[in-house]
């Protein structure tokens, strides 16, 4: 309330001047007998009262309130900055930017220089997102006064967003006017980083670390900092300073085994992991969240897989949690430990008969890393217990299909299908198996259901324009290869089956040849695909390339009874018939139903 009270009477003060200078004149009486000194005293005791009760509405923040009291106050005395500014500030703060921004100009236009009137005029600017004008008020307001120390501040703050490298600058000033400063310092460190400049953004750092060198948190941000450049050596070397002041910091031994992991060191990350583990103040849900990384991670190395065992070891010792002997399980199964695997997933089935949600999950994770058998091994313990659900049926058909047992997966799939009839996956899944099975009429009935649920999608496409090929139906085929590359002109494998099925009829081997390089542009060690240049060459006469491609795609792909009776033809055509035929009876043995193999391998020709 007094700080409203002395505001009024600086709004008011210059009003006072002026009025004692007209006490002094000679009074002037009107039809009423009341002098116009007089007549302008009232005027402005009203106005000041008015003023007054809109400053007491402020205290209490009835501010819609104080505006009207404040209205009343300038329809007396219009001539008064301190009125506007006061009304302007009001509606800034329920949130009327227009009215606020167009009263505020009026006081701004009494008094130019008014630095509260120009600071509060940026304030309006900035909440309205005007940051241009915002800036270019406080740019005037530093022209008026250079020694306002906080409008630098508040320039560069708005300059962070936008113009990072000129807010710098700004700080920069304002670090020359007082010296180091922590609060700018850390400001200026994070715009470099912003910035991708680490060297500076390290060098700033360090200066707030000669302000106080045992600042634990610039130490860490300067790890951030040295992760981000993969300075790793140096990273480790901060983080032990902090380690050797705060031994049980937990973030710290976070940072610690994030630097070993960035660096492709998780067998040294294991420890902090470990450390981490043991605390009695980590959460359940981070333990496992933590070594589930690992547990990740050693998917794709499985060297690591050990130390996942380990953590998980640690987890266990104080929980029965379901999830932690799930994963347990999994590992068991990943070291072919299949008798700790299903004791472990029978804890499963007693903690947690309920929820199918971590079969799931490990099964997911291992089919994502094409670790095939192990997620079979999971499921099939997965399926027992939950054999209605969809997920866990069609991850055990799936990775069935992925190891060529089709035979099994086709149960599976089925299941799966009958239990969500409209599901991509399944649908697709399930035709992919029917085919490989032979099954080609039912195949193609599979992905028609799919293709009506999903018209545009070029892999279900490229699948139905092989079965047709493979059934002879070429009109059929040539028509749905054409409709997938319309769809996508690049994708590699319908490229690569159009491109093999032109070339096997001899027609149209230019546009073949374009069509195989897409693909191989796409995977350039992709046997079938060398396969298919290599005898689309071939039929174009061009043997030695021809043969160039074959062999690389035996070298990526090894043998197979296709491509070495495809390497068999080409040295036959570069007068190797020896050879031809040696490649033939090897070819046969892999393939021994094969008629087209026998008759050439008799003949000793093509």
């Amino acid at each position: 309330m007094l700080k409203n009270l002395f505001f009024v009477l600086l709004a008011f003060i210059s009003f006072n001047c002026s009025s004692s200078k007209l006490l002094q004149q000679e009074p002037k009486k009107n039809d009423t007998g009341e002098s116009k000194t007089q007549k302008i005293k009232i005027d402005e005791n009203k106005s000041l009262e008015y003023f007054i009760d809109g400053a007491t509405a402020d205290a209490k923040k009835e501010y819609d309130k104080a505006i009207q009291y404040y209205i009343l106050a300038e329809q007396i005395a219009k001539d008064k900055g301190g009125i506007y500014y006061a009304i302007a500030k009001d509606y800034y703060r329920l949130g009327k930017i227009p009215p606020a921004l167009h009263t505020l100009k009026k006081a701004i236009k009494l008094e130019p220089k008014n630095l509260s009137y120009k600071d509060l005029l940026s304030s309006i600017y900035s909440s309205a997102s005007q940051i241009d004008s915002a800036t270019a008020v406080l740019n005037d307001m530093i022209a008026i006064d250079s020694t306002m120390l906080n409008y630098y501040y508040k320039l560069a703050r708005l300059y962070e967003n936008s113009q990072p490298s000129r807010a710098i600058k700004i700080y920069n000033k304002l670090t020359d006017k007082i010296g180091m400063d922590w609060n700018v310092l850390v400001r200026v460190a994070e715009l470099y980083e912003k910035l991708d400049n680490y060297d500076k953004a390290s060098k700033t750092l360090y200066q707030l670390l000669n302000i106080d060198p045992n600042n634990a948190q610039i130490q860490k941000l300067l790890v951030q900092i040295f992760i981000r450049q993969k300075k790793y050596d140096d990273a480790i070397k901060t983080i032990n300073s902090v380690l050797e002041l705060i031994p049980d910091d937990i973030e710290a031994h976070q940072m610690k085994a994030q630097i070993y992991i960035e660096d492709n060191k998780w067998k040294k990350a294991s420890k902090e992991f470990e450390f981490i583990l043991s605390r009695p103040s980590i959460s359940l849900e981070s333990k496992i969240n933590t070594a589930s990384t690992y547990f990740n991670k050693a998917l794709k190395d499985s060297t690591l897989m050990p130390f996942a065992d380990k953590l998980f070891s640690i987890i266990d010792k104080d929980t029965l949690d379901w999830q932690v002997k799930l994963y347990k399980g999994a590992i068991d199964v990943s070291l072919d430990r299949d008798s700790l695997a299903a004791k472990e997933f029978q804890q499963v089935t007693k903690l947690a008969k309920w929820n199918p949600d971590g079969w799931i999950r490990l099964g997911g994770l291992y089919f994502d890393h094409r670790k095939y058998n192990e997620a079979i091994k999971l499921m099939n313990q997965a399926v027992k217990q939950f054999p209605e659900n969809f997920t866990i049926n069609l991850i055990m058909g799936l990775s069935l299909a992925q190891t060529n047992k089709n035979e099994e997966a086709k149960l599976y799939l089925d299941r799966s299908v009958q239990l969500k009839p409209s599901d991509i996956n399944a649908l697709s899944g399930y035709a992919f198996t029917l085919r490989q099975l032979g099954e080609n009429d039912k195949a193609v009935f599979y992905l028609k259901k799919a293709l009506f649920i999903v018209p545009g999608d070029v892999n279900l496409l490229g699948t139905l324009g092989l079965i047709y090929n493979e059934q002879n139906k070429m009109f059929l085929s040539d028509s749905i290869y054409e409709s997938a590359l319309k769809i996508d002109s690049t994708n590699a494998l319908v490229n690569n089956n159009y491109a093999y099925s032109l070339s096997e009829r001899g027609i149209k081997l230019n546009r073949a040849l374009k069509m195989v390089k897409i693909a191989l542009a796409a995977d350039s060690l992709n046997s079938s695909y060398l396969d298919t240049i290599g005898w689309v060459y071939f039929k174009l006469k061009k043997y030695n390339i021809a043969k160039k491609y074959i062999k690389q795609a035996l070298k990526e792909g090894g043998e197979s009874a296709t491509m070495l009776d495809h390497l068999g033809d080409i040295e036959y055509y570069l007068h190797n018939k020896k050879r031809a035929r040696k490649l033939w009876k090897k070819a046969l043995k892999l393939d021994p139903k094969n008629e087209k193999l026998e008759k050439k391998i008799e003949k000793g020709e093509i």
